[in-house]
């Protein structure tokens, strides 16, 4: 997932896209697509819009398809997926802007639908899902504390994704909801009828970087930019 415009990266994302940003000398979207490799995956799609052309050379290093989604500045990512939407089986779903640190929070090996998380006992602003039996029962959006906090790589069995391609197009094209995220669409929107669990990680598995504030605080070569 690699459309967006990253506004809140601004000002190096005025001639870069987010996921194509360099964090002390590696771009954030290498550490993905290497880390999918070295699991074995090779079948990689990159849903592209912003500065879609900087891209291209992806195709050459490593082999990926791109798929365009022309709506990324005017949609919410629900919008890309819903333009990959014809590859929701097996699959996991990762955001382009994140920097992987350990290749096994990536394994293709799922029988089950969910989200990575990492438990949290102490309060946090991100997305906390609680837990009940092995499943996802709900998920705040604005955090707290004692939960499993969402992070941007999820996996979807072969009947959860296509159960999540036809929600797609309920809430995106019959309902005219472009402004969502795509998460919200199983996660708040049917979440009864999924059965979503978590595969749990740890914080320094993964670093997601939100803002320019974020790159300055792990890059600091950044510092001045504003």
């Amino acid at each position: 997932m690699a459309a967006g415009v990253g506004r809140r990266m601004q000002p190096v994302t005025l001639k870069v896209p987010k996921p194509l940003i360099r964090v002390n000398g590696v771009r954030m979207i290498d550490t993905i697509i290497q880390g999918l490799r070295r699991n074995g995956i090779s079948e990689i799609y990159i849903v592209v819009g912003y500065l879609k052309e900087q891209f291209r050379s992806l195709v050459d290093e490593y082999g990926v398809r791109l798929i365009e989604n022309p709506l990324y500045d005017t949609c919410n990512n629900i919008a890309s997926l819903f333009f990959a939407r014809e590859y929701l089986k097996d699959v996991i779903i990762l955001d382009g802007d994140q920097m992987i640190y350990n290749d096994k929070v990536l394994m293709p090996c799922f029988k089950k639908s969910g989200y990575n998380a990492v438990w949290t006992s102490e309060e946090t602003s991100e997305w906390l899902m609680q837990v009940q039996d092995g499943r996802v029962v709900s998920c705040s959006r604005t955090g707290g504390a004692n939960g499993w906090r969402l992070y941007s790589i999820s996996r979807w069995t072969s009947e959860d994704g296509k159960r999540l391609k036809s929600h797609l197009k309920e809430e995106f094209e019959r309902n005219g909801e472009t402004q969502l995220y795509w998460d919200d669409v199983a996660m708040f929107r049917h979440l009864e009828e999924y059965d979503l669990g978590v595969f749990p990680m740890e914080e320094s598995d993964v670093l997601e970087i939100d803002d320019f504030s974020d790159l300055v605080m792990v890059d600091s070569s950044y510092k001045g930019e504003e």
